[in-house]
C-alpha cells in the first residue's frame, strides 16, 4: 500500500513548529508503521516499529502497482494492513488504557499511518498522525541541526589517542555536567581500530537523528562537554554545523603518559587482541598511509603476540602525528587550553581529573 495522502482531521503538523521545540514526550508512544528495513535505516528516536506491512508484503504490493493496477494493489494491501493491525490490537496494544495517546507515522504520512490512526481513533484512543510522515520529519531534522547546534557552547576534551578521553567524558557526566558522547552514538571509538565488536554503526541518517535528539534535551544556558573528534567517526560524518561549533569552542587537554596509555589501549582493543585475523585486516587498512616495511613490522608484532610493541609503535608512527596535525589545525583554542595530567587509570583517577576540569 503506497502512502497516498488521505483526508484525515487528526494530524500533527511539524511545519507549524520549530522541530527542535516540539515536545514529542507529550505522546505516550511514537509508532513507526513502516517496514523493519525502513525503520532500521532511520526513525524518530524513541519510536517503536509496528509494521502494518512486512518487508515481503510491501514488495508484493509494490509489484502489483507496477505490473497490474493501483486498484488491485490497494485491495491486496488493504487486506494485509487490516490483518496486521488486527493482530497488534489483540497483542501488543491489547492492554492500552482509554487515555493512551500515540503518535503514528509512515513514509509520507499517508495510507499506512492513516489506516492505523483511523482504527485507533475508532477504538477510542487519542491517536495523531504525523503530517508528512518520516520524509517531512527527516527534512526538518536536517534543517534544524544547523540552528540547533548554534544554540550551544561546546567544550572539547582533547588528548592523544589512548589518553582516556571517553572515560573522562563519562566521569564529567557523572558529576552532573552536560555531555554529548558522539562515539557512543556512532558505535565506534573513532580510529581505524575503533569498531565496536558485534555492533554495526547506525546509518548516517540515524546518527544525525540521534545527535538531534540529544541536543534537544540539553540546556542552552550550560556548556556541553564533548570529545574532540575529526570530521568522521568510523564511516559516519559529523554534521558540518556541529563540527564548526566544536572547533570554535573552548578546549581542555587530558595529558596521559605512555605508561598509562598502553594499558588503556590494551583494554580498548582487547577484542582485537583476542582475534588476530581481524587485527591483521585492520592493519592492512593503513597501507596507504605507511610503508610496506612498517605494515609488515606491525603484522610481525601481532604474530609474536607482542601487543605492547605494536601499540607503542602505532602511537609513535600513526596516532600521535595524526593528532598533532588535525587537532592543532581545527580546534581554535587548543593552544590556551587548561591541561590536567591523569595520574592513574582507575575510577578515582578519572574522577579526580573530571573534578579539576569542572573546577
Amino acid at each position: 500500500m503506497h502512502d497516498e495522502q488521505i483526508a484525515a482531521p487528526f494530524r500533527l503538523n511539524i511545519g507549524k513548529h520549530a522541530l527542535q521545540d516540539m515536545n514529542l514526550q507529550q505522546f505516550d508512544t511514537i509508532i513507526d508503521v513502516r517496514t523493519p528495513l525502513e525503520f532500521a535505516l532511520d526513525h524518530i528516536p524513541g519510536a517503536i516499529n509496528c509494521s502494518v506491512l512486512t518487508n515481503e508484503e510491501r514488495v508484493i504490493v509494490g509489484t502489483l502497482y507496477k505490473q497490474t493496477t493501483s486498484f488491485d494493489a490497494k485491495k491486496v494491501g488493504a487486506a494485509m494492513v487490516a490483518k496486521n493491525i488486527a493482530a497488534m490490537l489483540e497483542t501488543k496494544f491489547q492492554d492500552k488504557p482509554k487515555n493512551w495517546a500515540p503518535l503514528i507515522y509512515c513514509w509520507r504520512g499517508g495510507a499506512r499511518s492513516g489506516a492505523m490512526t483511523h482504527i485507533f481513533r475508532q477504538v477510542g484512543w487519542d491517536a495523531l498522525q504525523l503530517d508528512g510522515g518520516y520524509k517531512y520529519w527527516r527534512s526538518s531534522v536536517v534543517k534544524s541541526l544547523t540552528e540547533l547546534s548554534s544554540r550551544f557552547q561546546f567544550i572539547a576534551i582533547c588528548g592523544k589517542t589512548g589518553s582516556g578521553k571517553s572515560r573522562l567524558l563519562q566521569a564529567i557526566a557523572a558529576n552532573g555536567a552536560q555531555t554529548l558522547d558522539l562515539e557512543a552514538l556512532a558505535e565506534h571509538k573513532g580510529s581505524v581500530l575503533g569498531d565496536n565488536p558485534d555492533v554495526p554503526q547506525p546509518s548516517q541518517k540515524m546518527f544525525e537523528s540521534l545527535i538531534w535528539h540529544a541536543l534537544t534535551n540539553f540546556d542552552a544556558t550550560k556548556p556541553i562537554y564533548v570529545e574532540a573528534e575529526s570530521k568522521k567517526i568510523g564511516r559516519l560524518q559529523l554534521p558540518d554545523a556541529l563540527m564548526t561549533q566544536m572547533w570554535a569552542g573552548q578546549c581542555l587537554v587530558l595529558d596521559t603518559n605512555n605508561g598509562l596509555r598502553l594499558p588503556l589501549l590494551r583494554e580498548e582493543y582487547a577484542h582485537l587482541i583476542a582475534n588476530p585475523a581481524v587485527l591483521h585486516y585492520k592493519l592492512d587498512c593503513l597501507a596507504r598511509l605507511h610503508s610496506a616495511d612498517k605494515i609488515r613490522s606491525w603484522h610481525d608484532a601481532v604474530n609474536r603476540g607482542d601487543f605492547d610493541a605494536l601499540i607503542s609503535d602505532l602511537l609513535i608512527a600513526h596516532y600521535d602525528p595524526a593528532y598533532s596535525k588535525s587537532m592543532f589545525r581545527n580546534y581554535q583554542h587548543l593552544a590556551s587550553a587548561k591541561t590536567v595530567t591523569l595520574r592513574t587509570i582507575n575510577v578515582d583517577g578519572f574522577e579526580n581529573a573530571a573534578a579539576q576540569f569542572l573546577a
